[in-house]
């Protein structure tokens, strides 16, 4: 972290950020250092006592680190509608990816209402962008104050293609599946989502996705996958994702890796050893969320009575929002899957993990931090706006699971790399100056399931691009909305899948 030789003794900058404890986003242990920061990039960084700048910030006692990357979020038509992403921004993220679980907000061409689980991404009036194209100029018109990458849903294509989502595609019906996520590899989509345990996926044969996702590689793109199960069945899921990704020879993201259910419990050794038995021969990695619950729609098939399921909204009766399933069944007087059919459509938390296993994956070499967000659920999983936050004040600093170093990079460096995001993720010099300020003695989440629409504790400021974009003492975003749309390089993706 000393300073360049090519940095001159004296220079000029927009803003200087003097005596910051610096965390580069490697994995390296921190350091004292200034930053300068000149036309939205990292000028210079080390002892920088002769620069000038137009703005200047002292940090001492305050760590500095690269502005966090949400690898795994459902952001897509929020990241338009509503630009200036407080719930992301207010928790230290700069980057958001966009288009996980097989569900994208482009390219989509609807016949009437949104399928499931697209539905989580809005209304039908949401999705105007039958080309991935015309979701890029989107996206840069309406300058979020945070960046976007995204991937290709796999569910969103079957949508503008087949007439029947309960079954395998046909040869044509693929063909025109693979023309769609052809232009939008072309314009700079990361690669192709899937979400194979969604009831409009699940009929998908893995032969479909095989042929689906060929043209990932001359893209130099990737492949994420919500397993066909995160249940008993997990390995056979698991050995599904690796053959798809080794078929397409690109990396292999495995999303939300988790062991879900009671009977699951217990097996995240298993599961990693698989991950880890699979990494000898390709690139595979995987997302995790800090919590044991997880946040989808409400489905029949995980409706049980071994863990708390809380609804979260319902279209049919919006006043049981909040509730717990169990309490409403018994209100109701009927059991739980009848009270949950009267439910849906409708959506819900499931606190289905278990600590043990949560820690296991989380602090795994592989694995990377995504929130899973639902910004249009009224009552939020908390981990829409406390995630990032949670991982560096309860799992790092309280549960010592991981060095803040490691925290971060986890958040930052090692995602950047795994979805080719160019010139983000770590501090240095002629990066984009995405960064975040946070007192690592008080950062900490501050939503909760009753009441998840908090911003957390502890983010000082948030800069994107070089502007200030939130100041975290009056918690509130600035005018400033230098966010855009990032393209995936092909560097890092065509080395991965050699």
């Amino acid at each position: 972290m000393t300073q360049s030789r090519f940095t001159p003794a004296i220079g000029r900058c927009d803003i200087l950020i003097r005596n910051a404890l610096v965390i580069d986003g490697s994995g390296a242990e921190p350091r004292h250092a200034d930053i300068a920061v000149r036309e939205g990039r990292i000028a210079a960084i080390g002892h920088l006592s002769g620069w000038l700048a137009d703005d200047t910030i002292d940090a001492t006692g305050r760590v500095l680190a690269p502005g966090f990357i949400d690898v795994h979020t459902h952001d897509d038509t929020n990241v338009i509608r509503t630009p200036e992403m407080f719930p992301k921004l207010s928790q230290g993220v700069t980057t958001v990816v966009v288009g996980n679980c097989g569900i994208s907000a482009a390219p989509v061409s609807l016949k009437g209402d949104p399928p499931d689980p697209m539905n989580l991404l809005g209304k039908s009036e949401a999705f105007s962008y039958p080309t991935f194209a015309r979701y890029v100029e989107a996206v840069n018109a309406a300058q979020p104050s945070i960046n976007v990458a995204a991937l290709v849903g796999h569910t969103a294509l079957r949508n503008n293609h087949m007439d029947d989502l309960g079954r395998a595609a046909s040869e044509s019906e693929i063909a025109g599946m693979r023309e769609q996520l052809r232009e939008a590899l072309e314009h700079g989509a990361l690669g192709l989502s899937t979400g194979l345990a969604y009831g409009n996926a699940i009929n998908a044969p893995t032969e479909e996705v095989l042929a689906l996702a060929e043209p990932l590689a001359e893209f130099g793109g990737l492949y994420a996958t919500h397993l066909r199960s995160e249940f008993a069945d997990i390995l056979n899921a698991m050995d599904e994702a690796f053959t798809i990704g080794k078929h397409a020879r690109v990396p292999v993201v495995i999303s939300h890796l988790k062991c879900a259910g009671v009977e699951n419990w217990g097996r995240s050794s298993e599961v990693l050893k698989a991950l880890e038995a699979a990494g000898q021969h390709q690139h595979v990695g995987c997302d995790c969320y800090p919590y044991t619950a997880s946040s989808s729609t409400l489905d029949l098939k995980q409706v049980t009575s071994d863990y708390d399921i809380q609804v979260t909204w319902s279209e049919p009766h919006p006043e049981q929002g909040g509730k717990m399933l169990k309490q409403i069944a018994a209100e109701w007087n009927v059991d739980l899957h009848a009270a949950a059919a009267r439910l849906m459509p409708a959506g819900a938390v499931y606190h289905c993990m278990s600590d043990d296993d949560v820690n296991r994956i989380l602090s795994h070499p592989a694995t990377v931090v995504g929130s899973d967000g639902l910004p249009n659920d009224p009552l939020p999983h908390p981990r829409l706006w406390g995630a990032f936050p949670r991982v560096l004040g309860y799992y790092s600093r309280e549960q010592k699971l991981f060095s803040m170093a490691v925290a971060v990079q986890k958040m930052t460096g090692l995602s950047a790399q795994r979805f080719g995001l160019h010139e983000r993720g770590f501090v240095r010099e002629g990066y984009w100056a995405d960064l975040v300020l946070f007192d690592a003695d008080t950062v900490r989440d501050a939503a909760s399931f009753t009441d998840p629409m908090q911003p957390a504790h502890g983010i000082d400021a948030v800069w994107v691009n070089g502007k200030l974009a939130y100041d975290g003492h009056e918690k509130k975003a600035t005018s400033a909305r230098a966010g855009r749309f990032l393209a995936r390089r092909m560097l890092e993706a065509q080395a991965a899948a050699e």
